[in-house]
């Protein structure tokens, strides 16, 4: 029987969620369950393992931090859905591009249980919505174990995105549920996450610890 435990952490600092999730990877064995962190981060840019990306401006003094994810520069601060997936993609069988399609199409299912229209984008991970970046996705894979995760922007103060290129991309425009009509608390668009989740990647059970 396969279990996934779902942790709903509330708010939690980059810094401390980054060095708790690499210590739970080096230190899980072949039994440890997969995880699932439910969380938001005070705001904060961070960058990819490869990314030297600047923000063009910071008036507000948001802190940057350089990370062991991939992908590039990105922004998350209060009112923006973290999940973070500590999985062990070994013994589930699947690799990197399947996991990064299992993650979009949950994403896209989720919009549209709330009548938004969601789209992938080859080479470019991730979900859109009208040319608009929804979600975001940041994985690392360590011996065959993942971490990180994705990001979905609920009901944000969108503008420090306007001082960085998003994920790596000049002019990207960024988008959220609020947006698009949706006025759902963000425990309620977790809760609605977790299910997709659950479904999709077909655990028999998701054992919620708050």
């Amino acid at each position: 029987m396969s279990t996934c435990l779902a942790r709903l952490r509330g708010t939690v600092e980059y810094t401390k969620a980054a060095a708790e999730m690499a210590v739970f990877t080096d230190s899980r064995t072949s039994d440890t369950p997969d995880e699932l962190w439910f969380l938001q981060h005070p705001a904060v840019f961070t960058q990819g393992t490869s990314c030297h990306s600047l923000p063009s401006k910071n008036p507000a003094e948001i802190p940057l931090i350089h990370t062991s994810r991939g992908g590039q520069i990105s922004y998350h601060g209060p009112g923006q859905l973290i999940v973070y997936l500590m999985l062990d993609l070994k013994r589930m069988g699947i690799g990197p591009k399947m996991l990064v399609a299992y993650l979009e199409d949950c994403l896209v299912e989720l919009l549209n249980l709330y009548d938004i229209k969601g789209e992938r984008r080859n080479k470019a991970p991730g979900v859109y919505v009208s040319n608009e970046k929804i979600a975001a996705l940041g994985l690392r894979i360590r011996q065959g174990k993942c971490f990180h995760g994705l990001s979905l922007n609920v009901d944000m103060d969108l503008a420090p995105f306007d001082w960085i290129d998003p994920c790596g991309y000049p002019d990207l425009k960024i988008t959220q549920l609020k947006d698009h009509g949706v006025e759902l608390s963000i425990d309620t668009v977790c809760n609605d996450l977790m299910h997709q989740l659950l479904k999709k990647f077909q655990w028999d059970s998701l054992v919620v610890v708050e």
